[in-house]
């Protein structure tokens, strides 16, 4: 019998966009939003209007760094830097993975459900925003 991945739906992507669209509006920033499934799969994208078009790539990049390896994609920043442990690992698979915040996974009993990318403000703007979509996923 062939094992059932749990991974977040349609219905869920539309409620994360929807809430980081929500947010985004209150923080002023016209963000592009990526959402990937537990395989890494895309789900949903919208970009919001007047964000600009290498959004898309920062923010898929970003959701693709989250759902990958379970943490936030900005996690990985303080670790990438010249000199520390993990300098030059941005160019592993071809730089399908941003370090910079905006990136957060969505996790249920320490399984990757899915992801959220933003991007379109600042880092921590992106953060927040991804934050506001992923947390809008129940996961119970």
């Amino acid at each position: 019998m062939p094992v059932l991945v749990q991974t977040i739906t349609l219905e869920d992507a539309e409620k994360a966009v929807d809430a980081a669209i929500a947010k985004a509006g209150l923080l002023n920033v016209r963000a592009t939003i990526i959402v990937l499934d537990a395989g890494g799969d895309f789900v949903l994208a919208t970009r919001m209007d007047g964000a600009w078009a290498g959004a898309f790539d920062l923010a898929l990049a970003k959701a693709h760094a989250a759902r990958a390896f379970a943490a936030p994609s900005g996690a990985f920043t303080p670790l990438v830097q010249p000199g520390a442990p993990l300098f030059g690992v941005s160019g592993v698979a071809a730089g399908k993975y941003m370090t910079l915040p905006g990136g957060v996974p969505i996790l249920h009993l320490s399984a990757v459900l899915g992801s959220v990318g933003a991007s379109g403000g600042t880092p921590d703007q992106d953060e927040l925003i991804a934050q506001a979509g992923a947390g809008s996923i129940a996961t119970e």
